[in-house]
């Protein structure tokens, strides 16, 4: 019995050890480096090896970019499904079940706050809702943060992820590509700066609306952006793509973005823009 009782223990031990570890480390998906969590929370989920930029959620961009104090708004908007879409599955559970796993009621989160000592309209996309694909929530929420940039004067930034219009909504969703670039006309109009920062994915209907659209266009290192994926191109034009096609730097390098940044150093390059474009 006494054998039993600890070989028994033994495996109480080593199954309490294995659930206080799990989830404490985290697999770089670039160099397949193992990385201890509370590390690469602190080095803003960048891979330390290889500078591999890890996808981050809506509300923590918000708190990496703005000072302490900042408010999120416009959050009680949903989506009342215009279409009464169904495919695998009903659009209202889709909508429901993204909901409860992001704790958001649609694919993104406005902000106003301060960064560093200019005051900002924030708009952050949500990849884990629905992919970031843009409805008539997603629409509404930027256009709101555009009619408070241009109520208060304050610059604008939109962070956008995702993978384009959210095909379950139809024309619904396509008109947001409108609306949202009327308003930013306005916004250019006054004099009043927008910048736009791409991570990784940007596609579709966001590529190619608003989030080209800034005054300043900068991306993170390694995002992914265009309007159809790789592979429906290949299909299309029959050809080999370059390599790092679609990939930030090689459009930097073909004149489509200002700047690629890393994220450890993107808050203090966006104040320094934003002391430029307050002077100029």
């Amino acid at each position: 019995m006494s054998w039993f009782r600890r070989e028994h223990n033994n495996i109480e031990d080593t199954g309490e050890k294995t659930v206080r570890t799990e989830g404490l480390w985290v697999k770089c998906g670039s160099c397949g480096q193992v990385i201890w969590k509370a590390d690469l929370d602190a080095n803003l989920h960048v891979c330390p090896k290889c500078g591999f930029h890890f996808r981050i959620g809506s509300r923590a961009r918000v708190e990496m970019l703005l000072e302490p104090g900042y408010e999120l708004v416009d959050l009680e908007l949903r989506s009342t499904d215009p279409l009464n879409f169904s495919d695998l599955r009903p659009y209202k559970q889709r909508l429901t079940k993204a909901q409860r796993e992001t704790g958001l009621n649609d694919a993104i989160v406005n902000a106003i706050g301060q960064i560093g000592p200019h005051p900002v309209v924030v708009s952050a996309m949500e990849f884990g809702f629905a992919g970031g694909s843009m409805g008539a929530v997603v629409g509404e929420t930027i256009t709101r943060a555009v009619d408070r940039s241009l109520e208060t004067r304050h610059p604008l930034i939109i962070v956008s992820v995702s993978g384009g219009a959210r095909m379950m909504e139809g024309i619904v969703s396509l008109m947001q590509m409108a609306k949202i670039s009327s308003g930013l006309a306005r916004l250019d109009d006054e004099g009043i700066p927008f910048i736009s920062l791409l991570t990784d994915p940007t596609f579709g209907g966001v590529t190619a609306s608003f989030a080209m659209l800034g005054d300043l266009n900068i991306a993170e290192p390694g995002a992914l952006i265009g309007f159809a994926g790789p592979r429906v191109i290949e299909q299309t034009i029959r050809q080999k793509l370059p390599e790092g096609f679609q990939r930030a730097e090689f459009l930097l390098e073909h004149g489509f973005l200002d700047a690629v940044v890393n994220r450890k150093e993107l808050k203090g390059y966006l104040i320094r823009a934003l002391d430029f474009m307050k002077t100029a």
